[in-house]
């Protein structure tokens, strides 16, 4: 019989054991729990029929339609559930933790393969990872100018053994205009947030951990409220390099695109730049003269920059000058900057 755990236990095995999503493959794409593979007892129009009997007649009929349904999958069910086990166990879960989980469950025990059940299912996972988001004493923002090397610091950062969530790398989106640029597609929100839950539980919570200063959104992703909120109220490191180090910054990165791509995201933020700007900074694109585009812009977001740090307590912020733009140096310099100043952090 298949042993139910709760979601921290569920979580602990499923750094060595495979976890099954046994939920229809709509679900799944919506979110779920990273690493989980998806066999679906129902696809998305079995589900949608079986839902549907249960609604306008009861459960009984129900799941006689989705025994009738599924008898002829058992076998590859079980196929894929033992190829896919390690040591011959697995880990299962649906939505609620309810009959479909316990099922398939029954199944593979039947072919042999010990199964653990997530208790409360894939919706007790995302309230325990969202309350696992409350927890941790030490939040360190990184913030700064748009082109100061935010990102390439906090890379830097964990290449020198600190704890970092890159929010901007897990949501495939640079959170600006230009952000989709060289990105993958954005995950489903909810699948965002998991992602972010699973590499926030694999932090060790009595030390710091960096993230870069974002707004609530990044791209079509958002950042859970539960983490938003302590991030406009932790520490801010406010780093600051001079504006040209950040235009040639911007050139760089951006100079890889195509100037019809690079157009399209100058016209996104056409209002905020207004007319006369928008005009300018797309002659002079069309002209190769990126410094200027990256001059105009920076106008732009760097008046939005201010305006948000404005809105943060001013006993949180700590500037720091950085001569040059180089990461490695200025993570370093970060590192020290803090040592210096803190024995601990406020949460």
């Amino acid at each position: 019989m298949a042993t139910t755990i709760a979601p921290e236990e569920f979580v602990h095995k499923l750094r060595s054991t495979p976890a099954i999503d046994v939920r229809s493959p709509g679900e799944f794409q919506t979110g779920h729990i990273p690493g989980a593979v998806n066999i679906p007892i129902f696809n998305n129009e079995e589900r949608a029929i079986v839902g549907t009997i249960y609604k306008k007649e009861s459960r009984e009929p129900a799941v006689l339609k989705g025994l009738e349904i599924v008898g002829g999958k058992l076998r590859d069910f079980a196929e894929q559930a033992r190829s896919i086990a390690k040591n011959n166990e697995l880990l299962v879960y649906c939505w609620r933790g309810g009959m479909r989980s316990a099922s398939m469950a029954w199944l593979f025990e039947t072919v042999g393969i010990k199964c653990y059940l997530l208790e409360g299912g894939y919706k007790a996972f995302r309230r325990f990872g969202k309350y696992q988001l409350t927890k941790g004493n030490k939040l360190i923002i990184l913030g700064g100018y748009t082109g100061s090397g935010k990102t390439a610091i906090l890379q830097a950062l964990a290449k020198q053994g600190e704890q970092v969530l890159d929010l901007e790398s897990i949501a495939n989106h640079k959170g600006s205009a230009f952000g989709a640029l060289g990105q993958n597609e954005q995950p489903p929100n909810e699948q965002f947030e998991n992602l972010l839950i699973w590499k926030w539980i694999s932090f060790d919570l009595s030390k710091p951990i960096w993230l870069e200063d974002e707004s609530k959104s990044i791209g079509a992703n958002w950042i859970p409220q539960e983490l938003y909120d302590r991030m406009r109220k932790a520490t801010v490191i406010n780093i600051q390099l001079d504006k040209q180090s950040r235009i040639e910054r911007l050139m760089k990165e951006y100079a890889v695109y195509d100037t019809k791509h690079l157009e399209n995201c100058i016209l996104k933020i056409k209002k905020r730049l207004g007319g006369q700007n928008t005009e300018e900074a797309l002659e002079s694109l069309r002209n190769g003269d990126l410094a200027t585009v990256a001059k105009i812009t920076l106008s732009y977001y760097d008046k939005t920059y201010r305006y948000g740090l404005e809105k943060r307590e001013k006993h949180t912020i700590f500037p720091i000058k950085l001569e040059s733009d180089n990461p490695k140096e200025n993570a370093a310099k970060i590192i020290d900057f803090i040592q210096e100043r803190f024995s601990s952090l406020p949460k």
